[in-house]
């Protein structure tokens, strides 16, 4: 579904990624793992062309996405949810679900999408006329993921969605991410919790210093000796 091949990007003079390639297919939970400062963000910045590549090349579905830009990216299929949630903190819930379907193919299937992101945040729900800016934490990050699915994307991107929030609310959003994962959605999530969402996603890559340095199925990175010393503290 989505490839890249050979990414390097930036700010300014600052080269952040170097030659960087992966993968995700269809129906994956991806992760790209890393520590703080590798290009983890970056490499989502560059995949929703917040930030234009300075070499390399990006697919999506077979197209190009280099040249396209990021006001149409959404139109390709791809969603993200930015770190720190970036919600509209003075709008109700629902209405900040409302403003992830405003492409006109979204706003044909929003009273059905809004069903769906009620189904799986049943917490949204019982507080859909409540301001975002008050909800908690874990909350908040419901509702950005929510906000983003109300797209209908065929590629869900994920920014630290763990960054900031108490243990217990981390192992109920990586829940999510889990059944999400279940129910078919394709999702590439970059985390520096590395133990909590190795266990909830298909395959990972270690990102560090904005470059690949290993990649495999989740079991096989969280045997890795290398991975375990430096991020699983084992």
């Amino acid at each position: 579904m989505l490839v890249l091949e050979n990414v390097s990007a930036g700010y300014g003079s600052f080269q952040a990624l170097f030659g960087v390639s992966l993968e995700v297919n269809a129906g994956e939970s991806v992760a790209v793992i890393g520590p703080n400062g590798a290009g983890k963000t970056t490499l989502l910045r560059v995949i929703s062309k917040l930030i234009n590549p300075t070499s390399g090349e990006i697919r999506m579905e077979g197209r190009a996405l280099t040249r396209v830009p990021a006001y149409e990216v959404i139109s390709r299929g791809i969603a993200q949810v930015p770190e720190n949630r970036r919600l509209f903190p003075r709008l109700s819930v629902q209405d900040n679900l409302k403003m992830g379907a405003y492409l006109p193919a979204a706003r044909a299937k929003f009273a059905e999408r809004l069903e769906m992101v009620y189904t799986l945040f049943p917490r949204m729900k019982e507080r859909h006329a409540q301001l975002a800016g008050t909800l908690s934490g874990g909350e908040q990050q419901m509702c950005a993921i929510g906000r983003a699915l109300m797209s209908g994307p065929k590629l869900l991107l994920l920014d630290e969605p763990s960054a900031g929030l108490a243990p217990v609310v981390v192992q109920a959003i990586f829940e999510v991410v889990r059944r999400m994962s279940a129910e078919g959605y394709t999702v590439l999530i970059v985390e520096q919790n590395v133990r909590q969402v190795l266990k909830v996603v298909d395959r990972a890559y270690l990102l560090e210093t904005g470059r690949i340095k290993s990649s495999g199925n989740s079991a096989e990175l969280l045997s890795n000796e290398e991975i375990r010393k430096a991020y699983l503290g084992l």
